[in-house]
């Protein structure tokens, strides 16, 4: 079984593990900061660029689980990030084809993270032919023989310089991105940008992104 976090519009490594394998996602683990819990990255017409989702941070971050992390709306984050999202997206072939699931998401308010995540993770997989049910753990899971704990691998700060995650996989098929033309291939987005560009295609590709 694989243990995983639950992840903010998870980049690709994440949905390869996910789709992959026999998965459990832990809601009962620290809340880490400035990890994929809240965050995630697209590719700009200026280059990669984060989003991050605000959560209120009253207390000490590193004791709260992930299940109790509440989102801070005093500032427009929402509007922002689908702005962005459209700016880098609408030439995408299939941008016109699934913008219509994703932007009720920034309108609607979440009083937790982990339901936000979540309901985007379930849109999210249908589109990518997954077929296996969600798992969750409200408790920390202790690994037992076999597992594979994958709670820390998926973090911004552990990308070599080409962009890969340092304890993700190695390959890459690399697929059309939008700034194909100005940039070169940028490996562990977030999955809209493989849904976007590869539509139905997205989850075959994933499928074979967890053989490599």
């Amino acid at each position: 079984m694989t243990i995983l976090p639950l992840t903010y519009l998870g980049h690709t490594d994440y949905f390869a593990a996910l789709l992959g394998d026999e998965c459990v996602i832990d809601l009962g683990e620290h809340y880490v900061k400035q990890s994929y819990r809240n965050r995630c990255e697209i590719l700009s017409a200026g280059g990669v660029v984060p989003l991050t989702v605000n959560v209120v941070k009253g207390g000490s971050l590193r004791k709260q689980p992930m299940r109790d992390m509440r989102i801070d709306y005093s500032k427009r984050w929402q509007h922002q990030q689908w702005m962005a999202i459209v700016s880098a997206y609408r030439s995408a072939p299939f941008f016109d084809h699934y913008a219509d699931r994703f932007e009720p998401f920034f309108g609607q308010r979440y009083e937790f993270l982990a339901d936000l995540n979540t309901a985007l993770l379930e849109t999210l997989l249908p589109l990518l032919g997954a077929t296996r049910p969600l798992r969750f753990s409200d408790t920390y899971l202790i690994p037992a023989e076999g597992d594979r704990d994958l709670r820390g691998a998926f973090e911004p700060l552990h990308r070599a310089p080409d962009g890969t995650l340092l304890s993700g996989t190695a390959a890459y098929e690399p697929y059309d991105q939008v700034f194909a033309d100005r940039f070169p291939f940028a490996p562990c987005l977030s999955v809209l940008d493989l849904l976007f560009c590869e539509g139905p295609a997205a989850g075959d590709l994933l499928r074979r992104h967890t053989l490599r």
